[in-house]
């Protein structure tokens, strides 16, 4: 560990694992593969994200962590078929993303962005039943199905006592939360999480990660989740993906990635990290840039 009054060197190459392998080397099945990936938006004429290859393994939370600017967003929208590839590929259970009509892939993946826009009178509950327009037919009813998922929703979310008020008259946490319950509501075995703890206070942010948690366990959703939190990522998922300036930086268990190397390189930061009893990230300064 540096002295206190020295910075740490910076890495400007970081290690980058081919492959996310089990304790026996054994290739980890993966919900989720996207290859050779070059993605730009119509402004911009050079890659904002290049990635040799993403592996989102199968019933596991993956956190994707980073700066501001460093692509994490951009990369699930990918992931999420909202923004087409320059080049590359992502594929879904082993099918490209491109080739699956709208509601085949929402009936598969539940995705919730940070651009999220409804008319301010519709309720919380009548948000929640648009998650379940996917399983329906054109000219289907709701039914009981579609009851008890919203039901459920509604609940994992902690919104039962908002479910008939209108989104115009909630708070900008209060929003995020009616959005989830839709998201969970759509009850896919793949969830895209961009940042879901935006504008929550403390409490709620662990009240939504203990809920991202506990699908995985004991419904077996595989997630993969953009964190502004490094702390928060390492704690609630399997499996850490590091980026910064639009590259893969390092992937893998947070044991294994998070280093006062990474905290260094990648967020810019001077800390301390513990390893026992559990991992704990120490900050102790900015680093000059």
């Amino acid at each position: 560990m540096a002295e206190a009054d020295q910075e740490p060197e910076v890495d400007d190459t970081g290690p980058v694992r081919e492959w996310l392998t089990d304790e026996d080397g054994t290739r980890i099945e993966s919900a989720i593969v996207a290859e050779e990936m070059d993605l730009r938006y119509p402004t911009s004429e050079e890659a904002v994200v290049e990635c040799a290859r993403l592996d989102v393994p199968e019933g596991e939370v993956t956190a994707l962590v980073g700066p501001n600017g460093s692509g994490k967003s951009t990369l699930l929208k990918a992931l999420s078929n909202h923004l087409e590839p320059e080049a590359g590929t992502v594929r879904l259970h082993g099918q490209d993303v491109q080739s699956l009509d709208q509601d085949e892939l929402a009936r598969q993946m539940g995705v919730l962005s940070q651009e999220n826009e409804s008319p301010g009178s519709i309720t919380v509950e009548d948000l929640a039943y648009h998650g379940r327009y996917p399983h329906r037919g054109f000219f289907e009813s709701v039914g009981s199905e579609d009851h008890e998922a919203v039901d459920d929703a509604i609940e994992m979310a902690g919104v039962e006592h908002l479910r008939d008020t209108e989104l115009g008259q909630l708070s900008g946490g209060q929003k995020q939360l009616a959005w989830i319950a839709m998201v969970l509501a759509q009850d896919t075995d793949v969830l895209l999480l961009d940042e879901p703890t935006t504008f929550l206070d403390l409490h709620h942010q662990f009240r939504v990660l203990e809920t991202v948690r506990q699908l995985n366990e004991h419904q077996n959703v595989t997630v993969a989740v953009v964190l502004h939190d490094i702390a928060q990522a390492a704690r609630f998922a399997d499996n850490l993906v590091a980026m910064r300036e639009g590259e893969l930086y390092d992937w893998g268990p947070p044991e294994q990635v998070v280093t006062e190397q990474l905290l260094a390189d990648v967020f810019g930061v001077e800390a301390r990290v513990e390893y026992e009893p559990e991992l704990q990230i120490l900050p102790k300064r900015a680093l000059s840039e």
